[in-house]
């Protein structure tokens, strides 16, 4: 064949493999090198159902395929996660919206949020008591020593919140900070008069431990409330946009997949050392796909309302 009509047709070759969507030759917009700047993340989470698509998309290898080595590291809360990044320990964190805020309006972090993580339904974020203790129900909270895993976080503004509702006055209560795995045995040697107990932890405590739910916080305006999601540090974000991208789209294929509760069941029962049969009662919230600023928006007025954060805060501005 004549060298140049080779050259001509090989040339047409590459022209039309580029024109091929989705072709694994190439490197169009889907297919470019993901995690260009290091593709390590250093990932905080805290070991509660909130955090299954993580699991999800490690087994799955969503992360791998994105070309993002996530490395987990296990942080009490939010509040924890925070000071972390900001020190270079971590990357993301996942925590509470809460924490976020507070951090972001003191000026002690500036941060970017990455991903949504988890919304609340009534029936999963509940205040257990113990049936022979002096709490019986939401007006017998006043003035009691109340368990929540970090103190100005998610949990400590859904009880204050809930209880506002209720007519009971939050002013007195003790909030006792504790890790959620110790909230079961607090409860039963009378350490706290109550707890803010999320899943898998919750269906334990009632099942082992015949803990009764005397007041649910995802009710009323809090309903659908975003509880937590991934955020990193502007720093960090705007060294690695390729990695972040990479990280967003993996945990966002995992997030869909969270759908399917038998999904969600798999991977608690390994990482939050839960019995499966203790995994298949769980009460579930939803895995939301992307970020709503509107709802987070809702997240700031409660926090609000409740002297939990004294200036107003545009969540918007936060997204990454």
């Amino acid at each position: 064949m004549d060298p140049h009509r080779r050259a001509f047709l090989g040339m047409a070759a590459v022209g039309l493999l580029s024109a091929v969507p989705g072709c694994g030759l190439l490197s169009g917009p889907k297919q470019a090198p993901h995690g260009a700047e290091g593709a390590t993340v250093r990932l905080g989470v805290v070991p509660i159902i909130d955090v299954a698509p993580v699991y999800i998309a490690m087994r799955a290898g969503y992360f791998r395929d994105e070309g993002v080595d996530v490395r987990i590291r296990t942080v009490q809360g939010g509040a924890a996660g925070i000071p972390a990044m900001v020190s270079g320990d971590l990357d993301v964190t996942f925590g509470n919206w809460v924490s976020f805020f507070t951090a972001q309006a003191k000026g002690t972090a500036d941060l970017k949020l990455v991903a949504d993580g988890y919304r609340g339904k009534p029936g999963m974020f509940l205040v257990l008591a113990l049936p022979d203790g002096p709490v019986r129900s939401a007006k017998d909270l006043a003035g009691r020593k109340i368990a929540v895993n970090t103190r100005g976080n998610v949990t400590e503004l859904a009880v204050r919140a809930a209880m506002r509702a209720q007519g009971v006055d939050v002013s007195a209560v003790q909030f006792t900070e504790m890790p959620f795995l110790d909230m079961q045995s607090a409860l039963q040697r009378k350490d706290v008069d109550a707890a803010l107990v999320v899943e898998p932890f919750l269906t334990s405590a009632i099942r082992q431990a015949g803990a009764v739910p005397v007041l649910d916080t995802m009710t009323g305006a809090a309903t659908e409330l975003p509880i937590g999601g991934y955020a990193t540090t502007a720093k960090f974000a705007a060294g690695n946009p390729a990695t972040l991208d990479a990280f967003r789209r993996a945990l966002g294929k995992a997030q869909r997949d969270a759908a399917d509760r038998h999904r969600v069941e798999e991977v608690i029962a390994d990482y939050a050392k839960v019995d499966s049969s203790v995994a298949a009662q769980v009460h579930l919230g939803s895995y939301p796909t992307g970020i709503d600023a509107n709802r987070l928006r809702n997240v700031v007025s409660i926090m609000r309302d409740n002297g939990m954060l004294d200036r107003d805060l545009d969540p918007s501005t936060m997204v990454l």
